[in-house]
């Protein structure tokens, strides 16, 4: 189950980043959907796990083609709300020849959804064995699905990304945060900047009532920490091209995997698998993995292993 933001990406290629007040000719441009609501359910869906969404889009023909694309994917689109007040979420991004992004979300109709929309979908919310939840939407309807699914027993998986202020009492409710390093360390005050300050990191997070923590480190891959595991995540080698929504292919693919019952290790390391091939190919949704690619990646890269630290 997924409840976050569903958008349309307008992703444009340069060179290089332009200066401010510079302008720049791109190389290419496409319309995709996108948004991490989206990103993330199709991340699980492609992991071969059916994925249910809430958000909200606008009455406009981006959001019908937010809509026709969610629904030519799989995923149950029975609580995507359309509201005719709002125009759909969009996020402008800026992809360079290193594959580094800049990217600027316009929420739209994402800031529409309300802890009401949110309690009409709590049948699927309480029949999900996985929520995953982001911060692209309002706090309040991100708290009261946390609070939904952890009321029914249900695992949840919190992506705070982009990071805010959140309360403990949100984190306390959260069996997984799953932060990259710049909003682990904003969300803690601790430079990440090194898996040994990501998991200083990820001590604050859990001193704060989260029960598991990811960090995830990019091209070196990522630390976990619970009450019992200091685990590393290693990096697979690829060849990066883009390296937008690698995020969103992890935190899917990992709500996927535990929602199958794989244990922790195995759920991680197929996360990272995912992570790494989203770098490999231009565009978000576009460059998620299949299932069937995470499996060759990881039967390529054999003595790839979560190590304990």
């Amino acid at each position: 189950m997924v409840v976050g933001s569903f958008s349309l990406d307008l992703n444009a290629r340069v060179p290089r980043m332009p200066r401010v007040g510079e302008t720049l000719l791109g190389t290419s441009f496409q319309m995709v959907p996108g948004g991490k609501g989206n990103n993330q359910a199709v991340a699980a869906a492609r992991a071969g796990v059916p994925a249910a969404c809430v958000g909200c889009l606008g009455q406009d023909d981006f959001g019908a083609r937010v809509l026709e694309f969610a629904t030519s994917q799989g995923l149950d689109v029975s609580h995507l709300s359309s509201h005719a007040g709002a125009a759909t979420g969009v996020a402008q991004i800026t992809v360079d020849d290193l594959g580094q992004n800049a990217i600027v979300v316009v929420p739209g109709a994402n800031w529409e959804l309300t802890p009401a929309l949110v309690r009409a979908a709590a049948p699927l919310i309480r029949d999900a064995r996985v929520l995953l939840t982001q911060l692209e939407v309002p706090l309040d309807a991100v708290q009261e699905a946390v609070q939904l699914a952890r009321g029914a027993g249900v695992r949840t998986v919190l992506n705070p990304a982009p990071a805010r202020p959140l309360p403990d009492t949100l984190l306390a409710q959260v069996d997984v945060c799953a932060p990259n390093e710049h909003e682990a360390g904003q969300l803690t005050g601790v430079s990440v900047e090194s898996p040994s300050s990501a998991l200083r990191a990820a001590e604050v997070l859990v001193g704060r009532g989260c029960r598991s923590v990811v960090v995830t480190l990019g091209a070196r891959g990522a630390v976990y920490l619970d009450s019992s595991r200091r685990l590393m995540i290693p990096p697979l080698p690829v060849r990066v091209v883009d390296t937008v929504a690698a995020g969103d292919a992890f935190c899917g693919t990992l709500a996927a995997s535990l929602a199958r019952g794989e244990d922790v290790e195995a759920a991680l390391l197929r996360a990272s698998a995912a992570g790494a091939l989203a770098t490999t190919r231009i565009g978000a949704t576009s460059s998620l993995p299949t299932e069937a690619e995470v499996d060759s990646l990881l039967s390529a890269n054999p003595r790839a292993a979560v190590e304990k630290l």
